[in-house]
């Protein structure tokens, strides 16, 4: 990286962003990645966007697969974000040790105690520099009823509670 851009990664380390993990089934075999550049772009019609690493498996898999999820973390669920974001995470397997459900079969996983989740199909996507940016339709969205849950947040660098 050139200092522009080890410049720029500083700056924007110090916003403060929630922690997802997308998912999707390609090849019928599960693929999940942590993000933090999730936006929901449109209440009406429910819409939202994830960037992701244009050379990577989760842009890939996302590209090709009918529909994929978003599970927005809780605060407990910082080893599940750190997993998810290792590089080098084994492709068959990874989601064994993730307590997770599917509202299909051949769907998207939802992982279990998350805040709440969304599946979308994607509606457009488009090459940003290193990144690709996916817009997703909203085709279902669910939020758990636990009373009192916190999001995880991520700044600087490092999982934190908010």
């Amino acid at each position: 990286m050139n200092d522009a851009s080890e410049q720029f990664r500083d700056v924007s380390n110090r916003l403060a962003k929630g922690v997802a993990v997308v998912t999707a089934r390609h090849r019928g075999l599960d693929v999940a990645r942590t993000v933090t550049d999730v936006i929901a772009v449109s209440w009406d019609p429910p819409t939202v966007l994830v960037s992701l690493y244009s050379l990577g498996r989760m842009a890939e898999a996302v590209e090709d697969a009918d529909s994929w999820a978003l599970s927005f973390l809780s605060a407990s669920q910082r080893g599940i974000a750190q997993w998810l974001s290792e590089p080098g995470t084994p492709l068959i397997g990874l989601l064994d040790s993730v307590p997770h459900h599917r509202r299909a079969p051949e769907g998207p996983a939802l992982i279990d105690g998350a805040l709440a989740w969304v599946v979308a199909r994607t509606s457009d996507s488009f090459e940003v520099a290193t990144h690709v940016l996916t817009a997703g339709a909203v085709t279902w969205m669910g939020a758990n009823a636990e009373a009192g849950a916190e999001p995880l947040i991520r700044q600087f660098g490092q999982y934190i509670q908010s």
